[in-house]
């Protein structure tokens, strides 16, 4: 079945968490849980308010994709940090990915944000690699804006100064 992708709708909160959560833990062996991470309680306050938005990867009622974007400070420092980008393993490689992301760069654009950043973790290559085909660079996290909202688990980080 193909997917679609729309904006978060309240009432996808456990979907979300469900895709997540086994990705983290099981998968990537992170230790965190949903009570770590109240954003996911408060996706439209969190990430749908400014210029932000979160964005879900649909296989007819079923989440599995999400690709979160976090409006911080303004410009120069400012722009918008991208998290949460989670796919089931049945859809990788399907493109899903790529449609997400292309989502947040058409809507960060509309949206006039200077530059991306993202945090992620050093054994996540297949994620390093897909960041550095879309044209985001590796940065030390010294060069991360002040106002980026860093994750604590997160010590590889990426700009991309123009979407």
């Amino acid at each position: 079945m193909a997917f679609r992708i729309q904006p978060f709708q309240t009432g996808l909160e456990t979907q979300v968490l469900d895709l997540i959560l086994p990705i983290q833990q099981v998968e990537f062996g992170v230790p965190i849980t949903a009570a770590d991470q109240p954003d996911l309680g408060r996706i439209p306050e969190v990430y749908q308010s400014g210029r932000g938005g979160f964005w879900v990867g649909l296989e007819g009622d079923r989440v599995v994709g999400t690709l979160g974007l976090i409006d911080f400070g303004q410009a120069p420092g400012g722009g918008g940090a991208l998290r949460k980008m989670f796919l089931h393993p049945d859809q990788r490689g399907t493109g899903l990915a790529q449609a997400l992301l292309d989502t947040l760069l058409a809507h960060a654009r509309t949206q006039g944000l200077p530059g991306l950043w993202l945090g992620t973790l050093p054994h996540m290559a297949a994620a390093h690699r897909f960041y550095e085909r879309n044209n985001f660079h590796r940065v030390e996290p010294e060069a991360l804006p002040p106002d980026f909202p860093r994750m604590p688990v997160d010590t590889v980080f990426y700009t991309r100064e123009s979407v």
